[in-house]
């Protein structure tokens, strides 16, 4: 039965593969024998649904379909209602590094957040206003109308009680106060605050002094923490309606090339980290997703197995 395919997802799907690169949208119809591998997947996010979470490799050589089945993934968790974001590591882009290369790989995580309605990345400010909607909207519930002089009061304490647990959680003080100013900016109108939130919010800011100057906020993404900001988006992403976060990482080779032998043990180091952090049950609704070769994940001297 022949299936009539929209010209432009057909014109994206054909473009890329002319190209030579994965396309990002339009996978279903061009997929074909990858049932067994994104059933095994699934069963992972069946868990992080409950609010557990899950660490995958997905290892293949090169031109088997590593790239191709974590973008078939990116589709189906949009589906089932979670937030992804990808980003593939270069010599610019590494999970630790001297020169901010860890802060450029969450900026192309953020820069490539995605849900089902904002599928093509930049999903960031779509789910801030989300979430602020559901706020009023609970306070509209409970018998407060949006004419009462002390509607905002009432929706800036509820915002409160959604965001206290959020204050346990490392840095969740400062990410609190954040969500505080972007729904006053977004009450005043003040679009100019909300894109510095925003901005602040996708590793954008290079210093303290000016995130203190702007925001009043002293503290900045850096590759030390970004990992931290990746769980408190996630709690984040659940009070707000999604099921939780996935993150897609994929090109680990790029790690296995580093020439200098520390800085690519500070590289495998945070990997460790983060898969302890969601194995040993530490992190929730989180799943963590990373694409690499053969020889880059089973080289005893440069490779992950190191």
């Amino acid at each position: 039965m022949a299936v009539a395919v929209p010209k432009r997802i057909a014109s994206g799907i054909i473009n890329a593969l002319k190209g030579g690169v994965v396309p990002r949208t339009g996978l279903g119809y061009i997929a074909v024998g990858r049932t067994a591998e994104i059933n095994a997947l699934l069963h992972d996010v069946d868990i992080t649904e409950e609010g557990g979470a899950f660490f995958r490799f997905i290892v293949g050589r090169y031109g088997s379909g590593k790239s191709f089945m974590l973008q078939m993934m990116r589709q189906h968790l949009m589906d089932r209602g979670f937030v992804t974001a990808d980003a593939d590591l270069s010599p610019e882009r590494r999970l630790m590094g001297t020169k901010g290369q860890g802060l450029a790989t969450y900026r192309e995580l953020m820069r490539n957040m995605s849900v089902r309605t904002k599928p093509d990345g930049g999903a960031l400010p779509l789910i801030l206003e989300k979430w602020i909607t559901g706020v009023r909207t609970d306070v509209v519930a409970e018998g407060t109308s949006p004419e009462d002089p002390f509607f905002d009061a009432a929706v800036e304490r509820k915002i409160y009680t959604k965001i206290s647990s959020l204050e346990d959680m490392v840095h969740g003080y400062e990410f609190s106060q954040l969500l505080i100013r972007y729904f006053r900016a977004m009450e005043a109108g003040k679009d100019e605050v909300r894109a510095r939130v925003v901005k602040w919010l996708r590793g954008e800011y290079p210093t303290r002094a000016q995130a203190k100057a702007e925001l009043g906020i002293n503290l900045v993404v850096s590759d030390d923490n970004w990992y931290d900001y990746i769980k408190l988006l996630t709690a984040f992403f659940v009070s707000a309606g999604y099921k939780g976060f996935v993150i897609m990482i994929d090109e680990l080779v790029n790690i296995m090339k580093i020439p200098h032998a520390v800085t690519r043990q500070y590289n495998y180091e945070k990997i460790l980290m983060m898969y302890n952090d969601v194995m040993q049950g530490k992190a929730s609704h989180l799943g963590v997703i990373m694409g690499g070769t053969p020889q880059c994940i089973e080289a005893t001297r440069r490779g992950v197995f190191s």
